[in-house]
């Protein structure tokens, strides 16, 4: 039973039983006049009424904070409940809204570490790939290569079969480590970034256009950083789950920063549930300030759009 319920009953109860009072051993008159009756019953019917009306009012902000704690999610912030109502009241609102601020500044901070450490192992296992098993590879290459051209055909012809598998096997592990680590990002700039992205995401009759506006403003290198983790975690979503046909990419500037915008024409989100991608978009977004809104399409499929301000100040 609801604060409100239990209250207004309690009131009802002792307001109840004064008026049977009233009707019983205190009435004024014996027998009871109808008269009488008419005008207790009348005024119980006005006192209970006023009751309901006056604790609904004061108890009206711990409904809007009870709404407030249910719907609140640190991965969408929204708007604080307004501190009202009685000084207790207010207190109790001002408490909630200090601990989600506390909550929030957690939950930046850890995730920022957690997401640094992230990038990082990214860099290292890259590293490794390029330098150990990449130049492991291209050596069994060159091996296979100078053993092919002095055998004999049948043993040529295998070798050189081997050989080229071992090629693709190599491409495939420079193309993960480029995924691991944007070498191009730091070297060339997010548009060259996002274009060289935009070629490398393939599915079966898939093809992904990209519309990069040239008058992006400076950004800092997170930001560059978010919005090509973000275009790349929404492209490979679309290749691997979407079975669309297009995917468009899009990065233009706004009065008051950057819009990245990724949409496709497949057959949408449905009921899928957020998956450890989506929310780490989420976090990578309110680490920099941005505000991602990811669901269905104006024509179908699944858009996702990061709105980043870009300012002073801003990185």
């Amino acid at each position: 039973m609801s604060l409100f319920w239990r209250l207004f009953l309690l009131n009802a109860l002792v307001l109840v039983v004064a008026t049977a009072l009233l009707l019983g051993p205190v009435t004024v008159s014996t027998p009871v006049l109808l008269t009488e009756v008419a005008v207790l019953v009348a005024g119980l019917a006005a006192m209970l009424i006023a009751d309901a009306v006056l604790l609904r009012i004061a108890l009206a902000p711990l409904q809007r904070l009870t709404r407030a704690m249910t719907t609140t999610d640190l991965l969408r912030p929204g708007p604080r409940p307004e501190a009202g109502g009685q000084r207790e009241i207010a207190e109790l609102i001002t408490t909630f809204n200090t601990m989600l601020d506390r909550l929030e500044a957690e939950r930046a901070t850890s995730a920022a570490r957690a997401l640094a450490a992230q990038e990082a192992e990214r860099r290292r296992i890259a590293q490794e790939l390029h330098d150990e098993i990449g130049q492991t590879l291209t050596a069994v290459l060159l091996e296979l290569k100078r053993v092919a051209d002095h055998a004999p055909p049948p043993v040529g012809d295998d070798l050189r079969q081997a050989q080229e598998t071992t090629r693709a096997s190599l491409d495939e592990i420079r193309r993960i480590a480029r995924r691991l680590r944007p070498g191009v990002l730091e070297e060339l700039g997010l548009a060259s970034a996002l274009t060289a992205l935009t070629t490398e995401i393939s599915a079966p009759g898939l093809t992904v256009h990209q519309h990069i506006a040239g008058d992006l403003p400076p950004m800092g290198q997170d930001t560059e950083l978010v919005l090509y983790r973000v275009a790349q975690e929404s492209l490979t979503n679309t290749a691997r789950h979407s079975g669309a046909r297009r995917a468009d990419l899009t990065l233009h500037r706004t009065a008051t920063g950057v819009e990245l915008r990724v949409r496709d024409d497949g057959h949408g989100l449905g009921r899928t549930t957020e998956g450890s991608g989506m929310r780490g978009m989420r976090e990578r977004a309110l680490l920099i300030g941005a505000r991602l809104t990811l669901g269905p399409g104006a024509h179908g499929g699944t858009e996702v759009c990061l709105t980043v301000p870009v300012g002073e100040g801003r990185t």
